[in-house]
């Protein structure tokens, strides 16, 4: 194996034959010991963190698998953390593809002069451009077209994917009484240039509440889960 990237929650190797091996790791997201799964630094490390969002990633992307919605995911392994993957290209140099069907985190501080903590909000989607210098701007999608990051077919087939990926989700959170806020996805292309998934869908990149009460990443795995 050959260590290409090291991230913030994962690191990745290249394998022979062209795949990947991503090696989720316990560092999780945030500011000032704090989780935020919009936080651009490592804010703390939760053991178990890793364990528990390779677990959830792994179940809610076989879920995708049965619903013929194209990801990077091929198989995982729980004990040594690791999950093997497709190769993709990313849009750019990677854009976050956020979900939102309730007014907080970075939301609310942008909007917070129209909209109230917690005001339902209808699958508003946003795309934002992976750059931890600039705070990981929002970008439109004419902004997208013209800087060539994303067609405008591209940003509509982007938009549509996140959407029934989301309500996916949700629907499978809202089975155990959670309710989701709002998730994080990541896309790129494959070697026919299909755009899929990428990444992880786990408690590290959603909020989810139950009883109005936020669910920690470790706690969202026991709870569907176990």
């Amino acid at each position: 194996m050959e260590l290409v990237y090291t991230g913030k929650t994962k690191d990745v190797y290249r394998l022979n034959g062209g795949n990947y091996l991503l090696k989720f790791k316990d560092d999780v997201t945030g500011e000032d010991g704090k989780f935020d799964p919009g936080a651009n630094t490592v804010g703390l490390t939760m053991e178990g963190a890793g364990r528990a969002a390779l677990r959830l990633t792994t179940f809610f992307f076989k879920l995708l698998k049965q619903e013929n919605i194209p990801t990077h995911y091929i198989s995982s392994d729980i004990e040594e953390q690791t999950m093997t993957v497709i190769p993709a290209k990313p849009f750019g140099e990677g854009l976050e593809v956020i979900c939102r069907y309730r007014a907080v985190g970075s939301f609310l501080r942008r909007y917070g002069k129209y909209a109230e903590e917690g005001q339902a909000l209808d699958a508003f989607v946003e795309v934002t451009l992976k750059d931890d210098e600039r705070g990981d701007p929002p970008i439109s999608k004419d902004a997208l077209h013209m800087l060539g990051i994303l067609s405008s077919d591209e940003y509509e087939t982007l938009k549509d994917m996140t959407r029934k990926i989301s309500q996916l989700v949700k629907a499978e959170l809202a089975k155990k009484g959670v309710d989701l806020y709002d998730i994080k996805f990541e896309f790129g292309r494959n070697s026919t240039g299909e755009i899929i998934l990428i990444d992880e869908i786990s408690g590290g990149n959603l909020r989810a509440y139950k009883d109005d009460e936020y669910i920690e990443p470790i706690a969202l795995t026991k709870l569907m889960l176990d």
